[in-house]
């Protein structure tokens, strides 16, 4: 009788105590660094946290049977909010609550069965760790790549603490969904826009590995735009206003200028007006989402700027649409071809000026109820009129390049990485003031800055190391006087840009790492977690492993050779959350029905990107699924003693093809199109077979249980394992290797299969399991009672189901 509850344990100690799972850095083998996106020690795992894991689990115990040495590591993303705001409410240090919580969590993970490599284990909260974000602090300080300046900044009032752009979504807090305000503070940032361009061409080498959505998501983020910059000079005033646009095709056509609330221009002239005033207080108070959704707001500020290419008085605006955080803050408006410009002018009455015809035979018209945004023939363009917009492009921007009032430029809309945090639990910034000296670094022998254990936390919005004179009060590294520590820390995404490096020698004490241990494991062959970080995590870590390359600790420029992106687990259609009260724990499902259990029903519901609803029903149907193969192999060891080892019958035969096919599928369905749904499905399929097979104990039927039990193995461990030792009658006998396909089996006899077109049987022709699509047709096309309903015809669409069905339609 199968019975989780003894065959787990059994294995997880005998995996514990073998150290089965350990990398082996001797090893002669190829290596395969598997990783998982590190958790955060909230307490409990959850489902989604199961799906991930098990995922990993997946590849590291398929290539640990493929001759790989697979490195498979874990740890805990142990900083951050949660802890310190369940600190302030429960009255607990976050390092005591941290601590719990991985005690706790490691052993859920243990209990699901993931072959982790525990001796690698590191966690960020540790000076061990952090000690090395203050070193990477500080080598980016050298290089001018970290600096502190003044800047409007994203404050969440619930978190009481400074976001990055990143970590704002729609005007709310990625983490908590509160409104976020601008705020006015001095903070740190990493100059990470100086590796922009490098990110983006980095797309090349992903592509194919990544996920296109999280290319997309990066590509749209980082918002690269060439165009140009030009002077536009205010009307009775020696100021201009500098406009960054990637239309100078349309110059012609500009009919205003508007300016974000927060240009510099605006506080020094218009900025005293009550007017002007008054729309800057009312804009703060909305968010991102308001701003660009709901209808377009804006006050003339009594200025007027000259277009230089027709000497144009345009009116100067204010309007929130147009933000500080993309080009210079102002635009020139063009709204007969920008439909945010063209709603504003409708709103506002201002003048609509077509200056690009489309090349549709339609003429646009010259009052138009739309904005055009095409490419066309330029009109109403002095000289330039009559050329396609490409080309009158170029001639402007020469001509006004030439008269030295405008420059070509390659902006980003990803700005700049602001790492301050006013909160206690994370890595303090290493830096020193000194009235007389300045700011000034911590010296390398002093790291790490140590977070003091007994800070007072109160969670009010001002860091909780401020007021805490032992760690604030100091020496200046320089002149030795009295001097005061910095006393934000850094943002939690530090951690997690670069602790993949650090599980390859996570002892280290001298360096972050030794480069010889990370060039022969980096970069990770394969990185799972969810796609919410394709444009935090992703795009920090992916910044932080080029930094490393140029201070010689890596080699390449990519961390993660390829990524897979799971869904997200659902019930009933929403999300899993603590919140809505939805949440299935994995303990007690483990407890009622086994790890393995659980892990087949994660991995069968859906394919791995997709959303899986969580059903009772599907885990019920796994239970079943492991119990019958559980009874095939009872079944088989009852009946082998007295079973002829005959492999020459047709049914033999048959089952032997069988095997080889459900082999191939399933290593394929593994390495190259990372679907465990289906090739679980094709160990189901295959299992109905040995049930309908009627000589089980044979040779035949035992090469096909022995392999159903090792491709089972990295879906379901713990029965392959004891059904593995059952089969073979013996406390010794483990999974060692995958099974090989015997590639003569899979020539599959002939078989017919029909050809349908335009939805009509027409015939049948006979091919081979494995005859390409290609092939088919061309069969196809050589049989005479086929051809003549494809003569003279064009084919639209040709769909070939292998081995059942050939579909052609013709125009």
């Amino acid at each position: 009788m199968y019975n989780p509850k003894e065959i787990e344990p059994k294995w997880q100690k005998f995996w514990e105590d073998n150290r089965s799972h350990e990398f082996n850095p001797e090893s002669k083998k190829k290596k395969y660094y598997c990783l998982v996106m590190f958790p955060y020690p909230s307490g409990r795992i959850h489902m989604g946290h199961v799906r991930n894991y098990v995922i990993g689990d997946v590849f590291a115990r398929f290539y640990r049977l493929n001759n790989r040495e697979v490195f498979h590591p874990i740890g805990w993303d142990s900083f951050g909010l949660p802890a310190e705001n369940a600190a302030i409410k429960n009255n607990i240090h976050p390092g005591h609550w941290t601590g719990e919580n991985i005690a706790h969590m490691k052993k859920q993970l243990k209990l699901l069965g993931i072959s982790y490599d525990w001796s690698t284990e590191i966690a960020t909260s540790t000076p061990e760790y952090y000690r090395w974000n203050q070193w990477f602090f500080l080598k980016m300080l050298e290089k001018n790549l970290v600096y502190k300046k003044k800047s409007e900044v994203n404050w969440c009032s619930e978190c009481s603490t400074v976001l990055a752009n990143e970590q704002v979504a729609a005007g709310v807090c990625w983490r908590c969904n509160t409104v976020i305000e601008k705020k006015e503070l001095e903070q740190w940032f990493i100059k990470i826009t100086d590796f922009a361009g490098d990110l983006l061409a980095g797309h090349v080498e992903l592509t194919n590995n990544w996920p296109d959505e999280v290319l997309a998501m990066q590509k749209y983020w980082l918002g690269k735009s060439a165009g140009v910059e030009i002077d536009f000079q205010i009307e009775d005033s020696d100021e201009t206003i500098k406009i960054f646009t990637t239309r100078p095709d349309t110059l012609f056509g500009a009919t205003f200028v508007v300016l974000a609330p927060e240009h510099p221009l605006i506080k020094e002239n218009g900025g005293q007006r009550t007017a002007d005033r008054g729309y800057i207080e009312t804009t703060k108070k909305k968010t991102a989402q308001e701003k660009f959704s709901l209808e377009k707001t804006g006050v003339f500020t009594g200025l007027y700027a000259i277009n230089p290419v027709n000497n144009e008085k345009l009116p100067v605006w204010i309007s929130d649409y147009v933000t500080m955080d993309y080009g210079t803050g102002a635009i020139m408006c063009v709204p007969a071809h920008d439909h945010r410009d063209f709603e504003f002018a409708k709103k506002y009455n201002l003048p609509i000026r077509v200056v690009i015809q489309p090349l549709s035979p339609i003429p646009y018209p010259l009052s138009p109820n739309s904005a055009y945004e095409g490419e066309g023939i330029m009109l109403n363009s002095g000289k330039y009129s009559d050329l396609d917009n490409k080309t009158g492009a170029e001639k402007i921007t020469d001509e006004l390049i030439k008269k030295g009032i405008a420059t070509r430029k390659t902006n980003w809309r990803m700005k700049d990485w602001l790492i301050s945090r006013q909160r206690y639990w994370g890595t303090p910034i290493p830096v020193i003031y000194c009235e007389k000296c300045d700011v000034q670094p911590v010296n390398y022998d002093d790291l790490p800055v140590l977070l003091p254990d007994d800070a007072t936390i109160t969670g009010s919005g001002d860091s909780p190391l401020a007021t805490y004179r032992k760690f604030v009060e100091t020496l200046c590294p320089k002149c030795g006087g009295e001097a005061r520590r910095e006393t934000d820390t850094m943002d939690t995404f530090v951690d997690s840009s670069w602790y993949y490096a650090r599980y390859c020698d996570p002892d280290n004490t001298e360096f972050p790492f030794d480069p010889e241990k990370t060039d022969k494991l980096l970069p990770v062959d394969q990185y799972i977690g969810g796609i919410e970080h394709a444009c935090m995590h992703l795009i920090y870590a992916r910044f932080w492993q080029r930094f490393m390359r140029e201070q010689g600790l890596v080699k390449d420029a990519e961390p993660f050779k390829k990524l897979l992106t799971q869904g997200m687990v659902t019930l009933k259609g929403e999300t899993m959350s603590k919140s809505k009260g939805n949440i299935i724990e994995p303990d007690e499902l483990i407890k009622k029905y086994g790890a393995d259990t659980l892990r087949i029903f994660i991995l069968f519901a859906a394919p791995p990107e997709k959303q899986l609803d969580w059903s009772e029903s599907g885990v019920e149907g796994a239970w079943r699924f492991l119990n019958r193969i559980w009874r095939i192999v009872e079944r088989y060891c009852a009946a082998k003693s007295g079973a002829t080892a005959e492999n020459q019958s047709q049914d033999a035969q048959k089952l032997l093809k069988i095997t080889a096919k459900t082999i191939k599928k399933v290593s394929d369905d593994i390495e190259a199109e990372k679907q465990f749904n289906t090739a679980i499905a094709s160990i189901m399929e295959f299992l109905n077979e040995l049930y309908s097979y009627d000589k089980i104990g044979d040779n035949a039927s035992h090469k096909a249980i022995e392999s159903l039990l090792i491709l089972l193995y990295p879906f379901a461990p713990h029965i392959s394992a004891e059904l593995y030792q059952k089969f073979y009658d013996s406390s010794t006998m483990m999974i060692k290797s995958w099974p090989e396909i015997n590639t003569d089996l899979l020539k599959d006899e002939s078989r017919e299969i029909a050809v349908q077109i335009n939805g009509k049987l027409r015939g049948v022709i006979t091919v081979n399991s494995n005859t390409s699509k290609d092939a088919v047709m061309d069969i196809i096309k050589q049989d005479n009672n086929l051809l003549k309903y494809l003569r003279d015809k064009q084919i639209k669409k040709f769909i070939y189901v292998e081995g059942k069905l050939a579909s052609i339609v013709t125009e």
